[in-house]
């Protein structure tokens, strides 16, 4: 099956600032692909380049087969793109904005308001379907922004962040959804900070960071690959424990004052330092995407 998006040594800058620096994927349809990374690490701007928003400065960006510097017209008529900021017109009924959004893109009259009424209702907005946008939530306004980008009916869906800022039910609701527009055969590219999302919706991933795809694969596969099946937290561990760690063969790294240790067997490793009367306070948890994170990209804070 050919791939929906190629990207080969794809490029942008602005100006003296690098933003994304040579990078290389495919996705395939029907494919949920993530696309992770800190705070600058380029992961917007590649959305960006996809839907055309931005120019690419360099490299070669394919959709549906066609480059997007010479067919950005025709492939973004194909595309949904639910952005970070919520830029829905404050004076429009949660309907009208539907209406309106849907004649960007040719569709008449009739056939629009069709459409906004149904994905109203796949969205749970019905009771809202008039309300103005000021008196949404910022939950339902998220979901509204999602409903919009499905107007076109796109084959490829690019969700910017889509649950930033939400509480856990919004953030629910919205996964929700997302499984459903994927058991349709939606393909869809998904940036995000939270690694739990990225976990449950995401087929496959990239690692972003400075500009870079650092790692890639399916989110399971990257946890079993750099962190195994456990993590084991110790804080300011002593002399001896950390020999027992290092006699155990167990990759571990420490940041503030704080040990993580990542082994297949943790319970085992725990009382192997208990013997010695060294365990001190340590937590023992199975391993996630976070720490897959976090280990390729540091945890230092990002401005």
């Amino acid at each position: 099956m050919e791939p929906i998006l190629t990207a080969a040594n794809l490029t942008k800058r602005y100006g003296d600032l690098t933003a994304v620096a040579g990078i290389d994927f495919d996705i395939a349809p029907g494919e949920c692909f993530g696309l992770l990374g800190p705070n600058g690490a380029g992961k917007t701007s590649t959305a960006k380049m996809i839907y055309a928003a931005v120019p690419v400065t360099g490299g070669c960006l394919c959709v549906f087969g066609r480059d997007i510097t010479r067919h950005a017209r025709e492939i973004k008529k194909l595309i949904g793109v639910c952005p970070q900021d919520v830029n829905l017109d404050q004076d429009f009924s949660v309907l009208k904005n539907l209406i309106v959004y849907a004649r960007y893109f040719g569709i008449g009259a009739a056939e629009a308001r069709r459409k906004a009424e149904e994905l109203i209702e796949f969205f749970q907005l019905g009771d809202k379907r008039d309300r103005k946008i000021e008196s949404l939530s910022g939950g339902m306004k998220k979901r509204l922004l999602v409903v919009r980008a499905l107007v076109n009916d796109p084959r490829l869906l690019i969700l910017d962040e889509p649950t930033a800022g939400l509480d856990p039910q919004a953030r629910h609701q919205i996964w929700e959804k997302v499984r459903q527009l994927k058991k349709n055969g939606t393909t869809i590219v998904l940036t995000t900070h939270y690694m739990e999302e990225a976990a449950v919706l995401c087929d496959r991933l990239a690692i972003m960071d400075r500009g870079r795809i650092v790692e890639r694969g399916r989110p399971a596969d990257l946890v079993a690959r750099h962190i195994g099946r456990d993590v084991i937290e110790i804080e300011d561990p002593s002399p001896a424990a950390l020999e027992e760690i290092e006699a155990a063969g167990a990759r571990h790294e420490t940041f503030a004052g704080r040990t993580y240790v990542y082994t297949e067997d943790g319970r085992e490793l725990i009382a192997r330092i208990a013997r010695e009367g060294q365990a001190g306070h340590v937590v023992l948890r199975q391993a996630g995407l976070e720490d897959v994170f976090l280990k390729l990209t540091g945890r230092q804070l990002r401005e």
